[in-house]
């Protein structure tokens, strides 16, 4: 089977996460997450040459194509790391305090043509890993090794995929034949584990599926929750993190965060309800659709702020 997606990337709310994070020159900003590159040049064009500007991804890739984007810079430092450890790779930096952060958590259309196993659209190794670090547990061990329970607990909580039992029981019955390594046998694994209906929608019947090993591989929440904890603690009074989401797990853990932080008086919510694209931007990059825009603001002293922006775009 043959990928069907291009190796680019469309920065999605890019406009929105402009006027949200308002970095003026001479700010410190964190991109946590380069992927595409696409956000990462729009920070440091609107640092105008001025400030620092700090790059963060587990893949190697990702920050080539910044370096490409924006050339060799004096002020941008590009770190191949996991945003998780944010607060050893401030004081690797000798930062104490930075002004804006932006977490991406969407993955790139870069990543999608990479052959890690990112698309259930290709037959590829079923890696599903966003960097290199050897040793790492990849989504064929994970299916091969875990036990049916196992197996459904994971797709229902990381993925809320309804049929996680049928998929389950499919994936071990599956290996008892032969292994699991190639997307292509996950997708039959699925596909034996759903009822005709659900493979006929408009939807891919393992797009769940690939969604919670993809989280489960990377423990994706867990480096959520310790970046935004890092976050607040290492963003100036009036400095700002955004947080973009394509999930409703990972969209509650940021609102969560954010609540409780607001609660104990750490800041305030700059969008009390997520942002969302416009149906524009989303005719123009279907990925976008899922997407949803959070923003904090860190300082007992903040105030809420109106971002100017049209109803309709709100969730």
């Amino acid at each position: 089977m043959e990928p069907i997606f291009e190796a680019k990337h469309d920065s999605v709310l890019l406009p929105e996460v402009l006027e949200a994070l308002r970095v003026v020159p001479g700010d410190v900003v964190v991109d946590a997450t380069v992927g595409g590159a696409g956000h990462f040049k729009a920070l440091f064009e609107a640092l105008q040459g001025s400030g620092t500007l700090i790059g963060i991804d587990a893949d190697a890739a990702a920050l080539a194509r910044a370096e490409s984007a924006i050339g060799a810079q004096p002020n941008v430092h590009l770190i191949e790391d996991n945003f998780r450890n944010l607060s050893a790779i401030l004081d690797h930096l000798s930062i104490e305090k930075v002004d804006k952060i932006l977490f991406d958590l969407g993955w790139s259309g870069f990543q999608l043509t990479e052959n890690r196993g990112f698309s259930f659209q290709a037959d590829e190794p079923l890696l599903m890993s966003y960097g290199s670090r050897e040793g790492q547990e990849t989504a064929a061990d994970i299916v091969n090794k875990s036990t049916e329970e196992e197996l459904a607990e994971m797709l229902f909580s990381l993925g809320e995929e309804r049929f996680a039992r049928g998929i389950a029981k499919a994936i071990v019955m599956e290996r008892k034949t032969k292994h699991l390594i190639t997307t292509a046998d996950l997708v039959r694994a699925v596909e034996l584990g759903t009822p005709g209906w659900y493979q006929r929608r408009r939807t891919h019947p393992a797009t769940k599926t690939f969604q919670a090993l993809r989280i489960a591989v990377n423990d994706e929440l867990g480096a959520l929750r310790q970046g935004l904890g890092a976050a607040l603690a290492r963003v100036s009074d009036g400095g700002r993190i955004a947080v973009i989401t394509f999930h409703s797990i990972e969209d509650r853990i940021v609102k969560g965060i954010f609540r409780e932080a607001a609660q104990a008086g750490q800041g305030t919510l700059v969008t009390k309800k997520p942002l969302v694209p416009s149906y524009t931007a989303i005719r123009a990059n279907r990925r976008a659709r899922s997407a949803k825009l959070r923003v904090f603001e860190v300082g007992i002293e903040s105030q809420p702020h109106s971002m100017h922006l049209d109803t309709h775009a709100y969730a």
